[in-house]
């Protein structure tokens, strides 16, 4: 079989982590771009995570570079370019600023990869994955966002440790933008099949769905320097896996959504299906009016955000 071709674009934190869990799954060949400006550093940190091949037993080629030239023909692009966040800043306080990024990055992507999947992991994501798309003029579900799975992760990780239980049998669900409006769902989040509402009292699930919602704050408040990355790049991972080994798993991903969900022109975080082709499919979950509600409202500030793109 003919190994695929990943590029990760930014090797920063994110990228680097993206790149050395991709290596380590052994199923493609990665390159890592970053602005000419860094000079060496992304072929420096390709050049260990290859050396690390002999030890962790993987054969995958990785590459670190500053032209996009190398990146030519990727099967998939990982967007992580971009500023982080930093104490007291909010994801959309990136906006401007990050916009600039993606838009230039995408340009190059498209110029030499116009068959590729995109997935954003840059911040602020929704509107990120909407530059993206109206940059690359790709079609939408060749264009998605990482976002939920993150999301869903941290409540997942919450939720095991209130009940003392392994993540393994937790299942969790985050809709909505990447934000503080997002959308945790409890009546979709289990433990071993069973509703988490059926362990825990209101209180404490609000305290749950609250705590997701402060994730990224919460490491960047400990962090001062920097934002989140292991599990962000872990999200982005399971994303490309799913697509280069056509899983079609079931994932909370953002999504361009078109009257999905009475939600229109926009990225929102939906469960989807993921296989070769990218976005294969939008799972539509019967939603109470206080969940729609919520979801709504989500979408709102997603489209207030976007509106503010210059």
């Amino acid at each position: 079989m003919c190994r695929k071709k990943i590029t990760v674009v930014g090797a920063g934190h994110v990228g680097e982590s993206v790149a050395r869990a991709l290596a380590e799954k052994d199923f493609a060949d990665i390159v890592m771009v970053d602005i000419p400006q860094t000079e060496g550093m992304p072929a420096g940190k390709a050049l260990d995570i290859l050396q690390t091949g002999p030890i962790h037993y993987y054969d995958s080629l990785v590459t670190g570079t500053t032209s996009y030239e190398t990146t030519a023909d990727s099967d998939i692009v990982v967007i992580t370019a971009g500023v982080p966040r930093k104490p007291g800043m909010s994801r959309d306080d990136l906006l401007n600023t990050n916009t600039a990024i993606v838009r230039s990055v995408t340009e190059q992507v498209a110029k030499y990869s116009p068959n590729s999947i995109l997935i954003v992991v840059s911040n602020p994501l929704d509107a990120m994955c909407l530059v993206a798309l109206q940059t690359s003029k790709f079609p939408k579900h060749r264009v998605i966002g990482m976002a939920g799975i993150l999301d869903s992760a941290r409540m997942r990780t919450f939720i095991a440790q209130e009940l003392k239980v392994s993540v393994e049998n937790v299942h969790a669900m985050v809709l909505g933008g990447h934000g503080d409006t997002m959308v945790p769902l409890p009546r979709f989040s289990t433990v071993a099949g069973i509703p988490v509402t059926e362990f825990l009292p209101k209180e404490r699930v609000d305290a749950i769905m609250q705590r997701t919602r402060d994730g990224g704050a919460e490491i960047v408040k400990l962090l001062k320097t920097g934002s989140a990355y292991y599990a962000p790049a872990a999200a982005a991972v399971e994303m490309v896996e799913s697509i280069v080994l056509d899983k079609k798993k079931i994932l909370p991903c953002a999504a361009y959504l078109d009257g999905e969900y009475g939600i229109n022109g926009i990225y929102v975080g939906v469960p989807v299906k993921l296989g070769e082709k990218g976005l294969e499919e939008i799972i539509q979950l019967k939603l109470s009016n206080e969940e729609m509600a919520s979801l709504q409202k989500s979408a709102a500030a997603v489209k207030e955000l976007c509106g503010a793109i210059k």
